[in-house]
């Protein structure tokens, strides 16, 4: 089931988040895990969240922000089970998402979204955050 976010769920989605990063972006150095981590939070209040239930249980979300899928996190125990694809769906169909960044070297995350009909369009040589990590800005 698919529900909206409150903000008594933060630090579930703050676990989840750490499920999902640490199992699929071993290229993030340490300190740049712990400063992604420790600022996440900040992040929430800025993006329109929705969550992932099995048996009232969170195990994944979906953060988006003007047409643009932010967060797509599915905790590790529940990836390869259709979990990212429904948000995906539902952030596309009922968010209006046109487009997501991802990192360069993440590249099952690439072909996920590739394999669902987005498209490269540029590349920047380092996040937002200013971090030496490519970012491919794919748009449908």
């Amino acid at each position: 089931m698919i529900r909206r976010i409150e903000e008594v769920d933060f630090p579930i989605l703050s676990e989840i988040w750490e499920s999902s990063v640490s199992n699929t972006h071993d290229f993030l150095a340490k300190e740049d895990f712990e400063y992604y981590k420790e600022n996440l939070p900040n992040y929430f209040p800025y993006v329109t969240l929705f969550g992932f239930e099995i048996e009232n249980q969170l195990v994944g979300f979906v953060g988006v922000a003007e047409q643009n899928l932010e967060m797509l996190c599915i905790h590790n125990d529940f990836r390869q089970k259709g979990v990212g694809k429904a948000l995906l769906v539902f952030s596309i169909q009922e968010l209006n998402v046109k487009s997501v960044d991802v990192n360069e070297q993440n590249q099952q995350a690439i072909d996920f979204y590739l394999n669902q009909g987005f498209k490269v369009i540029s590349r920047s040589e380092k996040d937002s955050e200013g971090k030496a990590y490519p970012i491919l800005h794919l748009s449908l």
